[in-house]
């Protein structure tokens, strides 16, 4: 980057810093805040409290942990600027929310929820913290727009380990799930446009999970287990793999799920309506998805939708979760999403909410990029050279 991009750069950082610096309570945390965000953004390889320190000239990381750890500002509304920051720039009224969590790998027992716990991160089980996110993905970009911490059992059954990691005696144990159902909550709220939910069959196995998503009238494509049941004609429960096995080779349609890291994602897709009565224009179905180059690798979703909801509606949703791992990459990758260095609760998500800012400030940028005629991008590097492009 040439001394002229840099210096755009960092303008545009302090014009998102601005839309949210009243939040802070004094002027220090709020100089420091833009200060981590403009690290943050820096191209250093570690974005811990030493090197963004370093990165605004302080020989210590003293004022960065004063920061995340002991300053008066408000995280949850600096998260609400954030995503309100989202919708503006790539909100469209067919947006998707995208739930999913990923894990943090710590050593040592102090940083709050820690614990041998398994993480898609690694692929196994390993010392870690897991976050339960919530993405916002539209054809114009996608981006983080919530996040929870979440606490094992272990954790709130010994309060005196919770308020050594200065987590209040009232935050309850709670499910990624029910971290699921609170971010919803919170996007219904503000009134955040989206049309559609989707997440991995964590999420979508729980059946209380879908009740409480048609209970508030929120079209889902969830992925399930192969041998998660659904109630069909007479209320009679079926497994999702029968019901697919028993479609006819003709009701299978190649289509496309979008562009990704190696090109178009193209698969086979079905469904078959599970219920016949149609309640207040909307329906359910099971939808498979099957590899290509492999008929018996199927993937199975249940849905509830508009009742004119077509396949390729729902295989549309469907594909849409590829976005928050795109959001996981990016963030980690170029935003410092994992590089912290801290063991307290309200600091983990002072962390990951400015690390979700920046995230939000390279998507609207690539956005802005894109409404230009810029092409589509398909990878986490290109992605930050095209928002750094656009920025200069």
């Amino acid at each position: 980057m040439t001394v002229a991009q840099i210096g755009l750069w960092s303008e545009g950082i302090v014009g998102l810093h601005a839309r949210f610096a009243h939040r802070f309570g004094r002027s220090e945390p709020r100089e420091r805040a833009l200060d981590y965000l403009e690290g943050l953004v820096a191209p250093l390889e570690k974005k811990n409290g030493w090197t963004l320190s370093e990165q605004v000239g302080q020989l210590r990381p003293d004022s960065v942990q004063r920061l995340l750890n002991l300053s008066d500002w408000d995280e949850n509304a600096v998260r609400d600027d954030v995503r309100d920051f989202v919708v503006e720039t790539i909100g469209t009224p067919d947006g998707v929310l995208i739930c999913d969590d990923t894990g943090f790998l710590k050593k040592g027992t102090k940083s709050a929820g820690v614990q041998r716990q398994y993480t898609g991160t690694a692929g196994r089980t390993e010392n870690s913290q897991i976050g339960t996110f919530l993405a916002y993905a539209s054809a114009r970009g996608r981006a983080l727009i919530d996040r929870e911490l979440y606490l094992p059992v272990s954790w709130t059954d010994d309060r005196d380990r919770c308020r050594a990691a200065h987590i209040d005696d009232a935050v309850p144990f709670a499910t990624k799930n029910e971290h699921f159902r609170w971010m919803l909550q919170r996007a219904i709220d503000a009134d955040v446009p989206f049309a559609w939910v989707t997440a991995d069959e964590a999420y979508g196995q729980v059946k209380h999970t879908r009740v409480w998503l048609e209970e508030h009238n929120v079209a889902y494509v969830l992925a399930t287990k192969v041998n998660d049941t659904v109630v069909t004609a007479g209320w009679a429960e079926s497994r999702v793999d029968d019901l697919i096995a028993a479609l006819p080779q003709q009701r299978w349609k190649r289509l496309s799920g979008g562009q990704g890291a190696h090109g178009e994602r193209i698969y086979d897709w079905a469904r078959i309506a599970i219920r016949p009565r149609w309640e207040d224009g909307f329906g359910h179905w099971v939808l498979a998805r099957r590899r290509v180059s492999d008929p018996t690798e199927i993937a199975y979703y249940v849905c509830y939708g508009p009742a004119t909801s077509r396949l390729k509606d729902l295989v549309r949703v469907a594909a849409a979760r590829w976005a928050v791992e795109e959001c996981f990459q990016i963030a980690k990758g170029e935003c410092g999403l994992d590089h912290y260095q801290v063991r307290l609760y309200r600091a983990w998500y002072r962390h990951i909410t400015l690390s979700m800012a920046v995230l939000a400030y390279l998507t609207a940028t690539r956005a802005a990029e894109a409404a230009k005629g810029a092409p589509e991008i398909t990878s986490k590097t290109s992605y930050l050279s095209a928002s750094r492009r656009s920025a200069g």
